[in-house]
């Protein structure tokens, strides 16, 4: 009988520790890598010839909204395709749960990015968690709970600091989804549902969740003139819950902030040096959200991404469609609403220098319910391999595929992902390194990636040469419940 059931020959071996390359054999048995190194012909019942291809971990996206995504379509071919093997979820304050909006409703932006009222209907954390398991997505799901979703939950108004009762409730919930295996909390602070709480506020729901290894995610206050109170209010907030704080999609928003990713660094290097924190970002100069004045007047251009009662405009420039329409910008927000844009309001030298940043993770932050969303939803991976490392240099390859797999498990307590090593759940990506690229673009944003020739999750094919096996092997991975 053969000893392994796949092994993956002559593959370039980058094991997601940031250790230098090597040229190896990697064999699987069931879920799991069983062995590295050079194998005998006949040990397993497939062998696959991977000479000239990258081998490396499967990639586990930092930052997602995908907590609707895995449910309505799980197959998720939009990160599947660029070597996604696991996504966070419930980012920015967001969550499916737990949360049932009135039936009807209009859901309060931003929470209408990841769905209408009929799919917010999950009571418990948990419940929501079972249904991922049970709808079997193509790959996993490591899923935080949203402090906005709470908020909604336990207050019959958010437009406020939250009372005595409440925070007691919220910490209620926060401590049933944690138990139920969310691997922690999220904050999204610039945002109507979370805006109006108070440091207080979110200390004591931090303090709830202490004990249980839970990670500190926040799309903080402020991402532009105030970045430095907002950073001191996040470290704070982290400190409370003795967790590892990330600060979500870290950019400097606005010409008048570009440059100062050099002091948002030093800040982080020393807040580092107190307690664990670490970062996301991805390889954009625009980011993408609702429509809102506040970023269009910080933006040099905007594209609209999504509109419930002008979908005909999608995918234009707003500018455009104000002069089409005969509206000013303002009569045109106005109009578009509920609505979400692309924002170009980066400097490309911010973007470098916080992906080159030693603690940042690569998350894409895509919104996949937009009509025509950002290209980082389909191109995120693939960009940092092929035009920020390969092209720009910016980076090692290994320390690229490392951002995007051990860094990351590490820092989201992923214990058994995110490196290649006897033991761990195969989740692999195989890669052309000469000719991985993204190929999502601003015009064409749904496009799959080039040069990602296969992708395992958890032991199983559900990637090859360029198209989806149609296999779910994917797994809600559950933090406190032990289930990895």
């Amino acid at each position: 009988m053969p000893t392994y059931d796949l092994i993956l020959r002559n593959g370039t071996v980058i094991d997601g520790s940031g250790g230098q390359r090597m040229v190896l054999d990697v064999a699987i048995h069931g879920q799991r890598i069983a062995a590295l190194g050079n194998f005998g012909a006949g040990l397993a019942a497939v062998e696959i010839d991977v000479s000239g291809r990258v081998v490396a971990p499967g990639f586990i996206d930092a930052h997602t909204h995908d907590d609707r995504y895995l449910l309505c379509d799980p197959g998720m071919p939009a990160k599947l395709s660029q070597g996604v093997t696991t996504v966070v979820t419930g980012n920015c304050g967001l969550s499916l749960a737990p949360w049932i909006a009135p039936v009807g409703s209009c859901i309060p932006a931003p929470m209408d990015l990841l769905g209408e009222a009929a799919d917010f209907s999950y009571r418990s954390f948990g419940a929501y968690l079972d249904a991922v398991d049970a709808t079997a997505p193509a790959l996993n799901a490591a899923c935080l709970v949203g402090h906005s979703a709470l908020r909604l939950a336990c207050m019959a108004s958010v437009g406020r600091a939250a009372t005595e009762p409440e925070i007691e409730a919220m910490k209620a919930l926060l401590r049933e989804a944690l138990e139920s295996g969310a691997i922690g909390f999220s904050t999204g602070l610039n945002y109507p549902p979370a805006a109006q709480s108070t440091q207080d506020e979110l200390e004591r729901l931090a303090a709830a969740a202490r004990g249980y290894g839970a990670v500190y995610a926040s799309h903080i206050r402020d991402e532009s003139e105030h970045i430095i109170p907002a950073l001191d209010e996040a470290c704070c907030v982290g400190r409370a819950a003795d967790a590892m704080l990330v600060v979500s999609h870290h950019k400097l928003s606005g010409r008048a902030n570009h440059g100062r990713s050099e002091e948002t660094q030093r800040y982080l290097a020393q807040a580092i040096r107190r307690q664990p924190v670490s970062l996301d970002c991805y390889p954009y100069n625009a980011g993408s959200s609702m429509l809102r004045l506040a970023n269009i007047r910080r933006a040099s251009r905007v594209i609209v991404t999504r509109s419930d009662p002008y979908p005909d405009f999608v995918g234009r420039d707003l500018d455009d469609i104000a002069k089409t329409m005969g509206w000013s910008i303002e009569h045109a927000v106005e109009s578009l609403q509920p609505a979400g844009a692309i924002y170009f309001m980066m400097d490309e030298r911010d973007v470098q220098r916080i992906l080159a940043f030693p603690q940042t993770m690569i998350g894409s932050d895509g919104l996949p319910h937009d009509i025509a969303p950002h290209p980082r939803l389909w191109g995120t991976f693939p960009r940092v391999l092929g035009h920020y490392s390969r092209d720009l240099g910016l980076f090692s390859l290994e320390t690229a595929v490392h951002k995007m797999t051990g860094l990351t498990a590490l820092n989201f307590g992923l214990s058994d992902r995110g490196l290649l090593a006897p033991g761990m759940f195969a989740d692999i990506t195989v890669f052309d390194p000469a000719t991985v690229a993204d190929t999502a673009t601003w015009l064409d944003p749904i496009q799959p990636a080039a040069g990602i020739d296969m992708v395992m999750v958890n032991g199983t094919i559900s990637w090859r040469n360029g198209s989806a096996t149609g296999a779910r092997a994917g797994k809600v991975i559950r933090r406190h419940t032990g289930d990895a």
